[in-house]
């Protein structure tokens, strides 16, 4: 009786294997992952998790997101190590990488316009941010210029707080200090989550503080910012977010190709999806881009194939 049984149990295994491998012979194999790079700033953050989201839950295909360095980035998708980014700062913040790169992958087109990099100061007044006159107090930080930098080093403890060495950003910062005559200031490598700590912290003590930044961000939501004038340009205009995507991604995964194509959202989108990742101190980003999903239903439905 137990030979049997152990015949029985073989038999229905053998066929339900053989059921699964017609029902994949078929056309329900799995489908491939998609890869996705991105930089840890706030706006790469909440773009590629919000792709994420959009790929697995409405076309159904598992992904994968990877943080990585801005050269890292760029790098793996001219190598095809993943298949797209959605954190293509051009035509400047990225100008160095697109030269490098610009070849071995498919531009896809601006997926966010309206953005800028710069640095910037607060723009906080100490005490009320009104006197009994009704007019405004003027801000602790009284320079309007990055030329005028040089002549409060001292006061801004002579450091530019920074991110990651080899972000575009900084290498624009590196430029603008030669540029400027800024040779008594250092530019202080660190993170976005560093860089927004030191902001915070000096912010509260009144403390002279320039940082690199960009918009679209949370910061300039939480707190009164200004970008300084950059009088050589040093730091282009107008910027757009672009997507790259591997060569061969058409072919191999045109349903993910067409999303990604259409994919275009607002700095005010972007916003608040970045509001909603930092009040929860950037925890479950995933949670956070499920959420915009839920309030903006039609909107993701104009990006899908």
């Amino acid at each position: 009786m137990v030979k049997w049984h152990y015949l029985f149990t073989v038999v229905f295994l053998v066929s339900a294997l053989f059921v699964n491998g017609a029902s994949t012979a078929y056309g329900q194999e799995e489908k491939p992952t998609v890869r996705l790079a991105y930089v840890e700033w706030s706006s790469e953050i909440a773009s590629t998790n919000l792709v994420k989201v959009i790929i697995e839950e409405e076309l159904g295909y598992p992904c994968e997101i990877t943080a990585m360095t801005t050269d890292n980035m760029w790098r793996a998708v001219a190598e095809g190590e993943v298949d797209a980014m959605v954190a293509a700062w051009l035509p400047g913040t990225h100008a160095h990488f697109y030269e490098q790169y610009g070849e071995c992958v498919d531009d896809l087109g601006p997926n966010l316009e309206g953005t800028r990099t710069g640095l910037v100061v607060p723009q906080v007044a100490p005490g009320r941010q009104t006197a009994r006159s009704g007019l405004k107090n003027e801000p602790y930080i009284t320079i309007d210029s990055i030329p005028e930098i040089k002549e409060h080093v001292d006061k801004f403890r002579g450091r530019i707080i920074g991110i990651d060495p080899e972000a575009g950003i900084m290498r624009q910062t590196r430029e603008a200090m030669k540029v400027y005559g800024l040779e008594d200031m250092k530019l202080v490598s660190g993170s976005e989550i560093s860089m927004t700590a030191e902001l915070a912290s000096a912010i509260r003590k009144l403390d002279w503080i320039v940082i690199t930044g960009w918009v679209p961000h949370w910061k300039f939501a939480r707190y009164r910012l200004k970008f300084l004038d950059d009088p050589e340009k040093v730091y282009g205009g107008e910027e757009t977010i672009h997507t790259m995507v591997r060569e061969g991604l058409k072919e191999d995964m045109p349903e993910i190709y067409a999303f990604l194509d259409n994919f275009y959202w607002t700095p005010e989108d972007m916003e608040q999806l970045m509001l909603w990742i930092e009040a929860r101190k950037g925890v479950y980003p995933e949670d956070s881009a499920h959420r915009w999903m839920s309030y903006h239903r039609d909107r993701v439905r104009e990006w899908l194939p």
